[in-house]
């Protein structure tokens, strides 16, 4: 079983750097699955629209939803996150070479979420790639048992981890 996780302070670092690197490990010919975030800067609104790329060919799934200027609240799409997570689940099998997760995030540590696409992942020995918050790391760890390793957020350290 290989798993990591990687993490980084700034907002949109991650985002990055996960989509860097799954982009290189498919252009290398490497079978990906996953989910990248890709957000999307909007002029009427200070917060962006935040959208995944379901790996290796789409589609694009935007999983905010728009409430508001005001709104303080999780502007995640909880329907459009699982339609992200059926999309997935239906491309993921033994031929996978790497499954990429832009996060473990809230719904992941309560459950739901990529939660069972990663533990399928895991099943078929697919090695397993995530984003995490500091919000939810203990949650990963206990999730993952305390196996998986933390990996520097740089595409030539998660390269390294992933050919090791």
């Amino acid at each position: 079983m290989k798993i990591a996780y990687t993490m980084t302070e700034g907002k949109g670092d991650l985002d990055q750097v996960l989509y860097r690197f799954a982009k290189a490990e498919m252009a290398r010919g490497t079978h990906v699955v996953g989910v990248v975030q890709v957000n999307t800067d909007r002029d009427d609104c200070p917060l962006c629209d935040m959208d995944v790329e379901v790996l290796p060919d789409g589609p694009t799934i935007r999983i905010s939803q728009d409430l508001g200027r005001e709104a303080k609240g999780c502007r995640l799409d909880p329907d459009a996150l699982e339609t992200s997570v059926t999309e997935v689940g239906n491309r993921l099998n033994s031929d996978v070479a790497l499954l990429v997760l832009n996060k473990f995030g809230k719904h992941e540590a309560n459950g739901r979420g990529f939660r069972d696409t990663i533990g399928q992942a895991m099943a078929l020995d697919v090695p397993v790639l995530c984003g995490v918050n500091a919000l939810n790391r203990e949650a990963f760890e206990e999730f993952s048992g305390g196996t998986a390793k933390f990996v520097a957020p740089t595409p030539e350290a998660l390269a390294d981890w992933f050919s090791g």
